[in-house]
């Protein structure tokens, strides 16, 4: 008999998730819908007028468009690789729209996939601009998972559903132990043998540079030997990426399903459209595919005709075209038939798991990356269709984005990782970091690991240089901005903050690090990382960035990003601008321990942080953090910079 609390429990996550829902609907609508186009503009949520510089018919009878804004150039905007978008005209006091996905960026040009084989008449008219787009797909997904769950009785999803509130126990068989695969450590090892004697849910607890994915890859590579095929998910698509690269590496036949926009341009071989490609049949579909282009082509000479025998010979053009594309998908689907029916791995992210091609499909196992970023409902859409769950991540990094204050406040961000991590038999820890430095991994290793981690021979004394009164020795170094009247300023459009004159420290440092790096000879090459938790800020490090005068000669790469985006990143050097300062000490975003334990922990040799200790110290993550600091590090006054 189900558990009422499970239920229960559900129940109130699926009224969470539709507040949520509500929430991100109103703050869009606050965003674009509320707002004149000339508004929208200004924030970078809408491109208008435009031009379409080029059009071709690209994999799955979708067009390809290179358009480019006409004004606003070199404005900041909110449109990014994946995000759904609508093309649109209003002409004559009307609105016409087509969806597309946007498949790469740049300051004022975008590449698109639209989803339709033919541009409509408007689209030749002018006025035509591009909207950021509310995507409700996936809260529809995770509802209808959630429903599923909820009604699940005397089935396997139910099984599931009663271990994860510890009212059904879990189970194990025994392995052979002593075969181990040699690339990887103890750890790693222990951990893939857990995940092979695992029957219900088993999870691979990964700290910062311990190899989780790594050892996943490999979990995932042994469980092929008894499973024909197997479901790997992650919440973000550089995640499974990521994953995908690594599965490759090691000679496993894999899928990397979703959008062609939402995925790395060196995967689409693994693609479905790359597989299409690489299929014997690709050749008669591209010449289907040509035909069909050309008939459209014919047809549209008569787009501006109106005499009743020209509309014939474009019906005649048109019906053509159509059958030579209905010919290309039914060779399509055959060929797609066959590539669900024999790869090894299939990798997606878990809305995309919904693809027609696995409507029908169970698998034994879905492997689950990056579990701590998943909202519970978003496991559950790939978990629908296994028997068995394995988890990977860590719970003390980037948690899933929830935007309702009153969601959160009920428990919408509590993770399936964050409850069955409680579940002590199903968990296993990886215990030897490869990244940091002892010092760098010494707080975090305190303040969140219980001290279980040990660093590497390879990395546990790791500087930019051996000189032990050098500042470049120092692998942590604190910049203190209090006093100085950095203040930050608030953007009252996206009501993000940055601090300029903190910015301006940084690359003070910055420049000052490559002079003194540089006068090393034999020193190799250093890769940079510069974090903000906060948009505005790395839009405005971003913006001044160019103005430095660097010496780049031993500088391998330098990159500008939020914390988010280095999630799973690694650089030499790690620069962080926590902007805020001001007299109520209000630190807002910094809150976000999570958050701050991934940007910490994303420098190998030197990490450099910079921020006002009278703003940050009244929080005790913050006040601890520069304890330690002026214990194994650097403490030093912005002062020595301004």
């Amino acid at each position: 008999m189900p558990s009422s609390s499970a239920v229960e429990r559900l129940k109130n996550v699926k009224q969470l998730l539709q507040i949520e829902r509500d929430e991100d609907y109103r703050l869009y609508k606050e965003l674009f819908l509320r707002v004149n186009l000339e508004q929208r503009k200004k924030n970078g949520t809408t491109w208008y007028p435009i031009k379409i510089n080029s059009k071709e018919l690209g994999s799955g009878d979708l067009l390809h468009l290179e358009i480019e804004r006409t004004s606003y150039l070199n404005c900041a905007h909110q449109f990014s690789s994946g995000k759904n978008i609508t093309l649109f005209s209003n002409q004559k006091n009307e609105i016409f729209e087509i969806t597309g996905t946007i498949k790469s960026v740049s300051k004022n040009s975008l590449k698109l996939i639209i989803h339709c084989d033919e541009l409509p008449d408007w689209c030749y008219d002018g006025k035509l601009g591009i909207n950021i787009q509310f995507d409700d797909n996936s809260y529809h997904e995770m509802q209808r998972a959630l429903d599923a769950v909820i009604e699940a009785k005397d089935n396997r999803v139910a099984e599931l559903r009663e271990m994860i509130e510890k009212s059904a126990p879990l189970s194990f068989k025994k392995i052979n132990s002593s075969v181990l695969i040699p690339q990887l450590n103890v750890s790693q090892n222990k951990a893939v043998h857990h995940i092979l004697s695992v029957n219900d849910i088993g999870i691979i607890h990964g700290p910062p540079g311990t190899g989780k994915t790594t050892s996943l890859a490999h979990a995932i590579r042994i469980t092929l030997q008894s499973e024909n095929q197997v479901l790997v998910c992650a919440p973000t698509n550089a995640a499974v990426d990521l994953l995908t690269e690594k599965l490759l590496s090691l000679g496993v036949n894999v899928l990397r399903l979703g959008h062609p926009a939402r995925m790395a341009d060196e995967l689409l071989k693994s693609s479905l459209d790359g597989k299409i490609t690489a299929s014997s049949y690709y050749k008669d579909i591209k010449n289907l595919r040509r035909n069909a282009e050309e008939y459209f082509k014919m047809a549209s000479k008569y787009k501006r005709v109106f005499r009743k025998e020209d509309a014939q010979q474009r019906t005649v053009f048109y019906t053509e075209a159509k059958n030579c594309i209905k010919e290309a998908r039914l060779l399509e689907d055959f060929i797609i038939d066959n590539l669900f029916k024999t790869t090894q791995v299939i990798c997606c992210t878990p809305v995309t798991s919904c693809h027609r091609g696995l409507h029908r499909k169970k698998f034994n196992t879905l492997f689950f990356d990056e579990a701590s970023q998943a909202l519970e409902p978003m496991i559950w859409i790939p978990l629908l269709k296994c028997n068995r769950l394995i988890l990977c991540g860590d719970h003390f990094q980037l948690p899933p984005v929830v935007k309702s204050i009153e969601a959160k406040k009920q428990g919408l961000a509590e993770t399936l990782l964050d409850k069955c991590i409680k579940i002590s038999e199903c968990v296993v820890l990886l215990n030897r970091q490869y990244r940091m430095s002892n010092s760098i991994m010494g707080f975090s290793n305190n303040y969140f690991y219980n001290n279980e981690l040990i660093a590497d021979n390879t990395v546990s004394n790791h500087a930019l240089i051996n000189d032990e009164e050098h500042y470049l020795n120092k692998c942590i170094e604190f910049i203190d901005t209090a006093g100085c009247s950095f203040d930050e300023i608030q953007n009252q459009e996206t009501l993000s903050y940055y601090n300029p004159k903190e910015g301006d420290i940084l690359y003070k440092h910055l420049q000052q690090l490559l002079i003194d790096y540089n006068l090393h000879e034999k020193l190799p090459n250093i890769s940079i990382g510069i974090i903000s938790p906060y948009k505005e800020q790395q839009e405005w490090l971003k913006e001044n960035f160019t103005s430095l005068e660097l010496n780049k000669s031993k500088l391998d790469e330098i990159s500008v990003k939020t914390i988010d985006g280095f999630q799973g990143e690694e650089r030499d050097v790690i620069y962080i601008s926590l902007v805020r300062s001001n007299e109520k000490n209000e630190i807002g975003f910094l809150n976000d321990l999570r958050r701050m334990n991934v940007a910490i922990t994303r420098a190998k040799k030197k990490l450099v942080v910079i921020g006002d200790s009278a703003t940050i110290s009244s929080n005790k993550f913050y006040k601890s953090f520069l304890s330690y600091c002026e214990q194994n590090g650097l403490y030093r006054s912005a002062w020595d910079w301004a």
